[in-house]
């Protein structure tokens, strides 16, 4: 069925068991105020030698095929950080069996010049996809999940996912800023967004919990 999330359905009683898997390392209200380098958003041991990011509600509107306008500085700046197999976007949308004959993931990548994963389980479950990409290219230098940093809106989809692999993440929390002046509501990113949101900050300044660590391995 499109649109329908089978994977993350299942992994959310993952999450129930662990629910410090939906908790991120780092958090940003939106796409352009992501750190840089990136790295400063971690602590001095860990080693982000690969990006993967969300496309929907992190660097573009849903449904659109570019980067929203104010975020397109901030973009090309990560792409000079991470270039060419270095960065890759993971769209719950474009590049899944939803996105018939990969014609969206296919003009994205064109418009973007940056790799667009074609995978046929959905965040996030398709963490072993992205490992593969990432070790099969010696260019990425890629030689653990803890190289990697996962950046995107969703706390049971990106975040839960950089948990489940070892790696680590970035919560794009407001999602595209911007779309309040553009005419619609705030609740354009659904009732369970808002829902993420409280979650978070319960679990943390509520609870006290915070995210498992990656092993950063030395070598």
């Amino acid at each position: 069925m499109k649109g329908l999330n089978i994977s993350a359905t299942l992994n959310a009683f993952r999450a129930l068991k662990s629910p410090s898997l939906l908790l991120p390392h780092h958090t940003v209200s939106s796409f352009d105020a992501l750190p840089y380098p990136l790295s400063s958003a971690f602590p001095a041991n860990a080693d982000i030698r690969a990006v993967v990011l969300d496309k929907d509600n992190c660097f573009a509107i849903p449904h659109e095929l570019d980067v929203y306008g104010a975020y397109k500085a901030r973009f090309e700046l990560l792409k000079k950080e991470f270039p060419g197999n270095r960065l890759l976007v993971v769209s719950n949308s474009s590049g899944t069996d939803d996105d018939i004959g990969h014609v969206e993931a296919t003009l994205l990548q064109q418009t973007l010049h940056t790799p667009i994963l074609h995978h046929t389980t959905k965040k996030p479950g398709c963490h072993n996809q992205i490992l593969t990409h990432f070790l099969s290219d010696p260019t990425t230098t890629v030689t653990s999940a803890s190289h990697i940093a996962i950046i995107g809106d969703r706390l049971f989809t990106d975040v839960l996912m950089a948990n489940m692999m070892g790696s680590w993440s970035i919560w794009i929390r407001d999602g595209v800023k911007g779309r309040v002046e553009m005419g619609e509501k705030a609740h354009y990113r659904g009732v369970f967004a808002g829902v993420e949101r409280g979650l978070e900050g319960w679990m943390r300044g509520g609870l006290g919990w915070r995210p498992p660590m990656p092993v950063v391995e030395k070598e």
